[in-house]
């Protein structure tokens, strides 16, 4: 006679029990999200109730342009090449500058660097304002002369050049060197945090110091150094005395970069005429800074959507 043994019944899987503190910490936690959010939207409300009027105002509130299209195009367009500017001289520069003080330099110099670096993060806007208006265009007209005589035939250097190097190029390299402490820093940490498992590995292989970095350093820190350019992008695109300062503004919409005037952007033609303006203008004021905190949103959150999808790639690879 043979017996049936039933297998014994499974137990019932019993989460963990949560401590206190973990509740404590989940709850900081959520709520400093959820307030993130409603500042978000508070800002963006505000912006569009103060601002709605400005949206279709009367044409002479617009004055030299005639409707907001026509006022705000300039303002853009002179918004994005000035954060271009500054993206593309500051990005290469910050992440050579991580890159050496990450996996380079000797501690006794790269402490150094790492704290010179992160003091012009503290420097107030105004100084490099100052600094640049008066010292950076004069020192940079040459070079607005040598772009406009080389590369003329690009509507960038088209000519005349300013006389006086106060042009938004000028402003562009402020704005660099105001980004470069903060994608340096956040590129510098997200180095540093590669795991060191993966740099010995590619070394094994037989791999130099720059492959080691290329495949194992980059892939890993990806995400994080598009985080630091997209803050340095928005605080480049939010600037407001600095280019201001610098800059001798126009409301002519233009290409060229290195020419007498050129359109405020948006930061700075909102701190410049804030002020004196009449409630209509100053409802259009705020309507230009809600399209530059959309212009802003999309920006990251593009940049955020890149990152993910490339990661997801990675992942399926």
């Amino acid at each position: 006679m043979t017996a049936t043994l039933n297998p014994p019944e499974a137990e019932p899987t019993q989460k963990p029990a949560s401590r206190k503190g973990d509740r404590v910490f989940a709850g900081l936690a959520r709520g400093a999200g959820v307030t993130i959010m409603l500042a978000l939207a508070a800002v963006f409300i505000f912006l569009f109730i103060e601002g709605f009027n400005g949206l279709s105002a009367e044409e002479s509130t617009y004055r030299p342009a005639t409707d907001f299209l026509g006022y705000i195009g300039p303002l853009i367009l002179s918004t994005v090449l000035a954060a271009v500017i500054a993206l593309v001289v500051a990005v290469p520069f910050a992440i050579g500058i991580a890159l050496f003080i990450s996996h380079y330099a000797p501690r006794s110099i790269a402490t150094p660097v790492a704290y010179v670096i992160d003091l012009l993060a503290a420097v107030p806007s105004v100084v490099f304002g100052l600094w640049g208006g008066r010292y950076l265009a004069e020192l940079l007209q040459p070079a607005h002369v040598w772009l406009s005589d080389k590369l003329g035939f690009l509507p960038f250097f088209g000519e005349p050049p300013s006389p006086n190097g106060r042009s938004l190029f000028t402003a562009g390299i402020v704005l660099a060197i105001m980004i470069l402490p903060i994608i340096t820093a956040i590129s510098r940490e997200v180095f540093a945090q590669t795991p060191r498992l993966h740099e010995e590995a590619a070394l094994a292989l037989g791999a130099t110091r720059w492959e080691m970095v290329r495949y194992a350093v980059f892939p890993y820190a990806r995400s994080g150094v598009v985080s630091s350019i997209m803050l340095g992008l928005g605080r480049a695109l939010g600037e407001t005395m600095a280019v201001a300062m610098v800059l001798a503004t126009s409301p002519a919409a233009t290409l060229n970069v290195i020419g007498t005037a050129a359109p405020a952007t948006i930061a700075s033609n909102i701190a410049l005429n804030y002020k004196e303006a009449t409630p209509s203008r100053q409802s259009l004021l705020i309507a230009t800074g809600l399209v530059l905190f959309a212009v802003t949103f999309l920006i990251n959150f593009a940049a955020r959507w890149i990152v993910g999808r490339s990661e997801r790639k990675q992942a399926r690879s």
